[in-house]
């Protein structure tokens, strides 16, 4: 009798005391990495590397286009530009999961509100925070800047939030992704340095050809991106070209429209038809090529995880690009 209570005293203490640990590794301040790597992972870091890459890209490539010269001063300028943009992007992916919690359930269990690291809550007030320092910032900095945020907030929210919620659509979906990636963070980020370095002028070529390259080169990530969702998006009848199509079309799609975004840039090289380094400009846009097709070989459309690290093969290409292009007008 006495070793029964004692076996059970035992087990409730062990497990009180498992319960203590997980709630001290989840909630305590004690612990504020897991809150970091939960914020991290809601912040969705394939966007932010995007975001920051696209903002030194299009600062490089205006000292570039401009013959300005690279100043320290600058750096102040730049930073905040950067949290602007990097506020704004956590509003538009924070609200996105908002709005998804149970697609997100299915989809990418992984997220911070699907998997309960976050609470609805908490996931509000990070994105009303970050919504309006977004404006903010972007308002003391410049009028292009804070245009450009805010055109961007705007179309963020159609996407994602009811009754609109442009994502249900197929087209307006895409439509949305890729012209606020391909053109209005582009030429609002131009124009937004050009000012800051007061170097007014027109929007050169090698501006638009780079935002020509990323407008279409974000269509294949807008179609892309719903191949490994087609469970969660079937379910909670959000319609993509996935489900339409099928994944071997899309991802086919997806393929050539790539190939047809480097073999533009190519020609752009051999026909000399920018202010960029030719050789410079073809080597760093025909070995990318290669790659995608050999790697595109490898991907079983029925195997998520292949799928999945193809997807984030493109969103490196992607990244890529917004220094090798800066870099081929510099050189040029």
């Amino acid at each position: 009798m006495i070793f029964g209570i004692k076996s059970a005293y035992l087990q409730i203490i062990q497990h009180s005391t498992f319960k203590m640990n997980q709630f001290s590794q989840h909630n305590s301040p004690i612990f504020p990495g897991s809150w970091v790597y939960a914020f991290w992972k809601f912040s969705r870091p394939h966007t932010i590397i995007g975001t920051t890459l696209s903002v030194l890209g299009l600062y490089l490539l205006t000292l570039g286009v401009t013959s300005t010269t690279f100043s320290v001063a600058h750096l102040s300028q730049i930073l905040a530009t950067w949290v602007a943009c990097i506020s704004g992007n956590i509003y538009i992916v924070g609200l996105n999961q908002l709005e998804d919690v149970e697609i997100d359930k299915i989809n990418k269990p992984h997220l911070p509100i699907a998997s309960g690291e976050f609470t609805r809550e908490q996931g509000n007030l990070i994105v009303i925070i970050a919504g309006i320092l977004a404006l903010v910032i972007a308002w003391l900095n410049s009028p292009f800047l804070l245009g450009m945020v805010g055109i961007s907030l705007i179309i963020g929210t159609a996407y994602s939030l009811p009754p609109i919620r442009l994502k249900q659509f197929p087209f307006w979906a895409a439509l949305c992704i890729f012209s606020v990636r391909g053109t209005i963070v582009n030429l609002g980020l131009f124009l937004h340095f050009s000012w800051l370095l007061q170097r007014s002028q027109g929007i050169p070529a090698a501006v638009w050809l780079l935002t020509v390259f990323i407008l279409v080169f974000t269509f294949a990530i807008a179609i892309f991106k719903d191949i490994p969702d087609m469970e969660g998006d079937q379910l909670y009848n959000i319609t993509t070209f996935t489900l339409q199509l099928g994944k071997k079309a899309v991802f086919d799609l997806a393929l050539w429209v790539l190939t047809c975004c480097y073999m533009g840039m190519i020609i752009i090289g051999v026909l000399r038809l920018a202010e960029v380094n030719p050789i410079f400009l073809f080597i760093t846009h025909i070995i990318p090529l290669i790659i995608i097709w050999r790697q595109s070989r490898k991907v079983d459309l029925q195997d998520q995880t292949a799928i999945s690290r193809f997807y984030q093969f493109i969103w490196k290409l992607f990244f890529i690009e917004y220094l090798i292009f800066p870099l081929a007008c510099i050189l040029g």
